[in-house]
């Protein structure tokens, strides 16, 4: 069993803010699989099988600074190991359109992804970050704030090679998934 987590915050004001590039991958991945999503476990949830894989997907509703909280929830339901389990969430260390899957490592100042460190008491939880750039506008203004026209482009352009990430975790180590996606533009 995987689990792949979307990170971003609930609410009709953020669906396309920086900081909901997680939320926005998963929908993408559920609306091009015809998949609904039901609420348990302090999060919207959806699942299918990929490769004889069961997948769940899960966008936690509990806003972005304790997204830990829904993602310890179901990996306990369910008894997921560490190695199962992809978060996607934004970055500003990575350039508008691009994404790099790492391993694991410390929370980089994101505090989603440290609430999920805290909760799960590993930094070891792969992952695909995706670039959000830089800017001079003070951070939680940034990462609240909605994309550009071209930048919006940039990133609908990402989330088909997301999918593709996705449905390659079913059977895939993290190693094989970074040597496929990571040489490439997106890194």
């Amino acid at each position: 069993m995987k689990l792949i987590v979307g990170l971003g915050n609930p609410e009709k004001k953020y669906e396309k803010t920086r900081h909901n590039c997680g939320f926005r991958a998963i929908d993408y991945y559920a609306k091009k699989n015809n998949l609904s999503f039901k609420s348990k476990f302090k999060g919207l949830y959806c699942e299918q099988v990929v490769n004889n894989e069961k997948m769940i997907l899960l966008k936690p509703q509990t806003y972005m600074n304790l997204s830990g909280e829904s993602v310890r929830e179901i990996v306990n339901f369910y008894n997921i190991d560490i190695e199962d389990i992809l978060i996607i969430y934004d970055d500003i260390d990575f350039e508008v359109g691009t994404f790099k899957i790492r391993r694991g490592g410390s929370a980089g100042g994101h505090n989603g992804i440290r609430n999920i460190i805290d909760n799960l008491k590993t930094e070891n939880i792969q992952r695909i970050r995706i670039g959000i750039s830089k800017n001079e506008i003070p951070l939680i203004d940034y990462v609240l704030g909605k994309f550009t026209p071209e930048e919006e482009k940039k990133i609908e352009s990402i989330f088909p090679q997301i999918s593709n990430v996705i449905n390659d975790f079913s059977n895939n180590n993290i190693d094989e998934l970074m040597k496929k996606y990571n040489g490439n533009k997106n890194e």
